[in-house]
Order: C-alpha cells, then sequence, then structure tokens
C-alpha cells in the first residue's frame, strides 16, 4: 500500500523542495535560525526586513512542513520560540551551497556573521589590502 501523497507538479525532487522552499524569504528565516534567532520578534529585525505578515506565513509553512518547531514561551499573548527540527538543521547544507556559489559568482556579496546577542554585521567575502597612511610624527 503505497501512503505518499499526490505530489503537486511532479515527483521531481526539486520541484517538490521548491514547493516548499522556493520563495525568496524562506530560506532567509532557516539562516537567521541557523544562527541563532529564536524569537517572531528577532526574525523580523533581520537586515532584509521581511514584511511581519510574510514572516509569520513563513513560520506557519515551515512548521507545517516540519522544518521548525514551535514552543510557547508567552501565553497572552501566546508567543513561541522556533527552532529548527533535524530536517530543519539538514538545510545547513544547503544555504552553505549558496554561500559558496555566491560568492564565487555575485561580485561584492558578502557573508553575513551574527553574535550571540542577533548582532549582525557583514563581512567582506574579498577584503583589500590597501597600504595605511604612514603617521606624522
Amino acid at each position: 500500500m503505497n501512503t505518499a501523497k499526490p505530489f503537486a507538479r511532479s515527483a521531481c525532487a526539486v520541484a517538490n523542495s521548491l514547493d516548499i522552499l522556493g520563495d525568496k524569504w524562506s530560506l532567509l528565516v532557516v539562516r537567521d535560525l541557523l544562527h541563532g534567532k529564536r524569537t517572531y520578534g528577532e526574525l523580523a529585525l533581520s537586515p532584509e526586513r521581511i514584511p511581519t505578515n510574510i514572516l509569520a506565513d513563513r513560520l506557519e509553512r515551515l512548521h507545517s512542513a516540519g522544518i521548525v518547531s514551535r514552543t510557547p514561551y508567552q501565553q497572552r499573548p501566546v508567543r513561541y520560540a522556533y527552532t529548527l527540527t533535524q530536517k530543519g538543521s539538514a538545510l545547513g547544507e544547503v544555504l552553505l551551497a549558496y554561500v559558496r556559489w555566491g560568492k564565487t559568482h555575485i561580485p561584492g556579496t558578502v557573508t553575513l556573521n551574527q553574535g550571540p546577542a542577533g548582532s549582525v554585521a557583514a563581512a567582506p567575502a574579498v577584503r583589500s589590502r590597501r597600504p595605511r597612511a604612514k603617521r606624522a610624527g
């Protein structure tokens, strides 16, 4: 007995992955969760400034797909802490491939480094080595 549900377009792995993650926001939410963000407020402060209605929709979609889990940390109003499931954490390899491709093929691309407090600093992919000016003295 086959219990697999029918595919939206085809059985192609790429097509089905894109059906879940193929919009311009979902992988950015995954990126931020991989970097330690946990709350809706922290996710909303990402440098790309995802609109709040879209963020809520993507978190729900990722939760429904088993990529994100949520745990209430406040009751009135209910607020959730989000974490990646094992399935979601496996997307780290996909994001690394995007980073490598972008740094290789898109001039000026930077990598976002996040500190533990959620601060974001852009680190250039290639640093220039300009000589320092000599001090007068």
